[in-house]
């Protein structure tokens, strides 16, 4: 029996049933945009989505039915000042535990800005309202498990995802506490091969270590991003030698630092991930998603 998306024999190579995989990486998976502006005027349809912390913003309006352009202009606003404003409860409460009460529920960041913009992309819409399956990636923060979200509110999941440790708070989701999925794998391959990918366009970034840690955030950034990087590599690996799926990375390079504030960088931003995706297109075109440019009349 031949493999997903082999060629019967004589016969021209079959499409396979694509998902499209965005990982963690804060304000970078802006980098989506450009990939799914190549997607969009190549008339490349994912078949499902699935998206982690800063990707799962995305993938869930890809999968709402979001043009990238209109996802374009609202990225300019919905970043600008997110992370800006200290909570000062959990802040106290961090340091004077005994006399305050210490909650699991601490995030150092005042997340109203954060859930307004969840709210505003999102508003009561369910997964059932997507037009193409829709899976988001978090983790269960008494358990470490990973978890997958295909239920439910759309803002919650998503909510949940982008949970930065230390930054932001928590979110209860189905009697569950979650955090950042980007904590238990930045990169969720494996729930698209769940689903029966058979081909997967997978976005991750990695984190370049900081120039200076002045802070306790600043520290508690690097520890993530080193145990990210880590996760990231292994998981692309791994997937890559045991699973018969094509898995075909798309990894923006980019020559300067980005920090969670570089709205200014979008644009830039933008531009490396749909260069990133420009690259691999050669290769979508051998596999069928993509049809083969026409020379010139």
């Amino acid at each position: 029996m031949p493999e997903a998306g082999a060629a019967p024999e004589g016969g021209p190579r079959r499409r396979g049933r694509l998902a499209v995989v965005v990982g963690s990486g804060g304000v970078k998976c802006v980098a989506a945009v450009g990939m799914w502006k190549v997607l969009q005027s190549e008339g490349i349809q994912a078949d499902l989505v699935v998206g982690c912390s800063g990707g799962s913003l995305y993938v869930a309006s890809m999968a709402l039915g979001m043009d990238a352009l209109e996802a374009e202009e609202r990225s300019h606003r919905m970043w600008h000042g997110l992370f800006k404003r200290i909570h000062y409860r959990s802040v106290l409460r961090s340091l004077l535990p005994r006399r305050l009460g210490f909650s699991e529920r601490i995030g150092l960041v005042n997340d109203r800005a954060v859930g307004a913009t969840v709210r505003e992309l999102y508003g009561d819409a369910t997964f059932a309202d997507t037009r193409i399956p829709l899976y988001i990636a978090a983790t269960d923060l008494h358990t470490g498990e990973k978890v997958g979200l295909n239920s439910g509110s759309i803002a919650d999941a998503v909510r949940a995802s982008i949970a930065m440790p230390l930054l932001l708070r928590p979110w209860p989701v189905g009697g569950r506490l979650l955090i950042d999925g980007g904590a238990s794998d930045p990169l969720p391959i494996s729930l698209a091969i769940r689903e029966g990918a058979d081909i997967i366009l997978a976005m991750g970034f990695e984190n370049p270590p900081a120039e200076r840690l002045d802070s306790l955030v600043g520290v508690a950034t690097q520890s993530m991003s080193i145990a990210i990087n880590n996760l990231l590599r292994s998981t692309y690996a791994f997937y890559s030698a045991v699973h018969h799926a094509e898995i075909i990375p798309i990894m923006p390079t980019f020559d300067r630092p980005i920090h969670v504030g570089d709205t200014h960088l979008i644009p830039y931003i933008i531009e490396q991930g749909e260069r990133a995706t420009l690259t691999a297109l050669p290769y979508l075109r051998q596999l069928g998603l993509a049809a083969a440019p026409t020379a010139a009349t």
